[in-house]
């Protein structure tokens, strides 16, 4: 099977098995129990920790490990509903973000806050600008992502941030789809709040961290038990943790290179099948990307049904966020940036990852040269 679909989930690398199950032999305690098994499974947790800090650039201990960056980003956006005495405000975020972000805006507006929705460019390019226009008195967050599931395109949030901040408006990023890919440096950025995924940089499903720059900023959305600092409740999964520890170590040793390599093989794809199909058109393509992102529209075809064909050719594809498969309707991500439903839906994504080779990329363009004009005539 040729893996083309990186942005849904990546392999977990072979150090990040060993670390796991190492961690189930050996360290399966309690990390808060005192005697020396749960203190044994303390460093592992802690090890983590230090491991994912140093990756972006954060203090270790306004890590908190969460079951993702779903869960994390619903602590962040819903917390303010379980305030004592909250009163509704105001969200600013974008059309563009991953459903993490828009279903709790949208559980927001149910409870009477208001949310400014910023639009995007034709590239899918959020302008700073337009997020500090949209800045009210009652404003109480805003939610930029860092690089876009869809197209892999990295959205400003350093220059949102700085306008935001200087407005006394905190700032969170959903960086799933940044962190193991590009360099992040949460300090640089200048946000207040950074979510994310292991299984996005070759770590386990379940695991995720939210980071903070303030901890009384943040309300526990589980409680129960003071883990975590008293901010999210719950015994630790903790061989999940210890596999987010190895990919961590793995991606700030391995990021420089994997990035110039995979960014290679994307460029291959694209050149390869924009000769093949001159009509074709690649979203996002004037903007920065993350290294392996290509989203491709070829008019005339129905997406979805390409992804099927070329499942049965060994060749895993995707069309959008693998949270947003199950409804066949186009992407919202490219009708905000101003396709149309056709042309949305006629447009494949494909993520490459540290495996990926020139064989598998001409493989791919071989594959959907001879497919894309049978899809075209049926």
């Amino acid at each position: 099977m040729i893996y083309f679909d990186h942005n849904a989930t990546t392999p977990p690398a072979p150090d990040v098995v060993k670390a796991m199950s190492e961690c189930l032999a050996h360290g399966w305690g309690n990390s808060s129990s005192l005697h020396a098994i749960g203190q044994q499974a303390r460093a592992v947790r802690e090890s983590a920790r230090r491991s994912l800090a140093a990756l972006i650039h954060a203090p270790a201990a306004n890590a908190v490990f969460t079951s993702g960056a779903t869960e994390a980003t619903n602590q962040l956006l819903l917390g303010p509903l379980l305030r004592p005495n909250g009163r509704p405000r105001h969200l600013v975020t974008t059309a563009i973000e991953h459903p993490c972000v828009l279903e709790p805006a949208r559980t927001l507006e149910a409870f009477g806050w208001s949310v400014t929705y910023v639009g995007v460019d034709a590239e899918g390019r959020v302008d700073p600008q337009a997020v500090a226009e949209a800045l009210r008195p009652d404003t109480a967050l805003v939610s930029v992502m860092l690089a876009n599931n869809d197209t892999g395109v990295i959205q400003p949030v350093r220059e949102i941030a700085a306008l935001a901040r200087a407005r006394g408006v905190p700032v969170h990023t959903d960086a799933v789809q940044a962190v193991g890919r590009i360099p992040v440096d949460f300090e640089e950025l200048g946000v207040d709040f950074l979510t994310l995924s292991a299984h996005k940089f070759y770590g386990p499903q379940g695991v995720g961290s939210l980071v903070f720059r303030n901890a009384t900023a943040v309300t526990p959305l589980l409680r129960g038990g003071t883990q975590e600092r008293a901010l999210r409740a719950g015994t630790e999964n903790l061989s999940g943790i210890a596999g987010l520890g190895a990919a961590a170590e793995l991606a700030r040793r391995d990021l420089a290179d994997d990035g110039v390599r995979i960014a290679a093989r994307r460029d291959r794809l694209q050149k390869g099948l924009l000769a093949a199909f001159p009509d074709a058109h690649i979203n996002g393509g004037g903007a920065a990307r993350v290294p392996g992102t290509l989203n491709i529209v070829f008019p005339g075809i129905d997406a979805l049904t390409a992804v099927m064909n070329l499942d049965i050719a060994d060749i895993a594809a995707a069309t959008t966020s693998a949270c947003s498969t199950a409804k066949h309707e186009p992407p919202h991500v490219l009708t905000a940036m101003g396709l149309s439903p056709a042309q949305a839906l006629a447009s494949l994504r494909f993520s490459l990852g540290r495996a990926s080779t020139d064989a598998d990329v001409d493989r791919v363009v071989n594959v959907l040269t001879e497919l894309i004009p049978i899809l075209r005539a049926s």
